[in-house]
């Protein structure tokens, strides 16, 4: 077994979106849900349910108060209270959000972001003696979507999702060269929903579109990673780890309605994340999952039992993130969701455990403890073989083997 990447395999994520709405107004959900004002009591709550890394974000438009000029107030306390807890942070440095006044169409909005990043990875050399671990840019796919084709979110455009997406995609690549030229050993991850898409059986004719709307939820990995248009800088180091954000409504027939767990034309979690193993052989993050209601914990359990299924096929599963782990308000209506392990605080920053799914976390940490302890065992036992095998073969073996195998820089 390779060394985790994450602290613990349970991770939380703190709903940071930080958009305009089409009435204008800007969301600011790190505000909003309270966890702003409540950091220590948040990141309490996480070591005590035996979680120790978090999803966080920087609100861009709060920090890049002018064009180059940055005011790091309202990222600053996170930095030093994650440090000062011992919670492990992966850093959204673009989550829906950017200052006004600058074109997401534009070469600038490229070059801002990537000095943002160069900045935040400064910041953090100064603050901290661990690497960064940042996701560039939030759900590449979603945001050409939203806001490129359908009109959703900011810039409310329509017929301008590819453009849109390969603008994210350099801006990504170009945050992680800046990074990396002042911390080598960063790590990033690249988030995007994981969906599956079929036609109806009453219109066979629509399962090519249907096909090509699966097959799109690749393209900006495969862009980062170089597969696709490698004069965006994409390469396969870019694409270091893969997040996969997957919920309840993440399955769907084309032109029609979402599909449940247990429709007949549902795909088992477990086989979509061996489709993202065998197309990009990198490292696995479920970087965002979760379901409102009483639901929660039966979602939970299905989800880790898809994980350590798929992980017994081969999948290099890092983790399961939370997703938000604390009730927020809706982007449209400003309702309350309930949808995490807490909910909202109260005056003193308390908040109330949503107890049945704290019941289901403590079963699935027990299961997948007990899976990576067996998985490493039996690392241990395959790699004593090979030594024993090898040491009885001599070293003349050792050099045939050595000879015939293929270069690798």
């Amino acid at each position: 077994m390779s060394t985790p990447l994450f602290r613990s395999f349970f991770l939380g994520g703190f709903e940071c979106s930080s958009h305009r709405l089409r009435n204008g107004r800007r969301l600011d959900l790190l505000a909003s849900s309270g966890h702003e004002r409540h950091l220590a009591a948040d990141y309490r709550r996480l070591r005590e349910a035996g979680i120790r890394t978090a999803r966080e974000g920087l609100r861009w438009h709060r920090i890049e108060v002018a064009p180059g000029r940055y005011d790091w107030s309202s990222v600053l306390p996170m930095v030093r209270c994650a440090r000062d807890s011992g919670i492990q942070v992966i850093w959204d440095l673009f989550h829906y959000g950017w200052p006004d006044g600058l074109d997401p169409f534009r070469p600038e909005f490229v070059t801002r972001l990537a000095r943002l990043a160069r900045g935040f990875a400064e910041l953090l050399r100064e603050e901290t003696d661990e690497p960064p671990f940042v996701s560039p840019v939030n759900e590449i796919s979603f945001v050409a979507w939203a806001s490129g084709s359908v009109a959703y979110m900011n810039p409310f455009a329509r017929g301008r999702g590819d453009e849109l997406k390969v603008q994210l995609v350099r801006a990504a690549v170009e945050c992680v060269n800046e990074i990396r030229d002042v911390s080598p050993a960063a790590r990033f991850m690249h988030p995007d929903p994981l969906i599956h898409v079929v036609a109806s059986p009453k219109r066979p004719w629509e399962r090519p579109a249907a096909a090509r709307h699966r097959q799109a939820q690749f393209e900006s990995w495969d862009m980062l990673s170089g597969r696709a248009w490698p004069w965006l800088g994409g390469r396969p180091d870019v694409l270091d780890v893969v997040g996969v954000n997957y919920y309840a409504d993440n399955q769907w027939v084309h032109g029609g309605r979402h599909i449940t767990r247990f429709h007949p034309m549902y795909r088992p979690l477990r086989h979509l994340l061996i489709d993202v193993h065998e197309r990009y052989r990198r490292p696995v993050l479920i970087a965002e999952t979760g379901i409102e209601g009483h639901e929660r914990p039966e979602w939970l359990r299905y989800v880790g039992r898809e994980a350590r299924a798929a992980m017994r096929a081969g999948v290099a599963i890092q983790g399961i993130c939370l997703y938000p782990v604390v009730a927020y308000p809706g982007w449209d209506d400003g309702r309350i969701c309930h949808c995490g392990l807490w909910g909202p605080p109260d005056a003193s920053g308390r908040r109330k455990i949503h107890a049945p799914l704290a019941e289901e976390l403590r079963r699935q940490q027990r299961a997948f403890d007990a899976y990576l302890r067996s998985a490493a065992l039996r690392t241990d036992v395959v790699s004593a073989g090979a030594r024993a095998a090898a040491a009885a073969a001599g070293p003349a073996a050792g050099r045939s083997r050595a000879a015939a195998a293929p270069w690798s820089p």
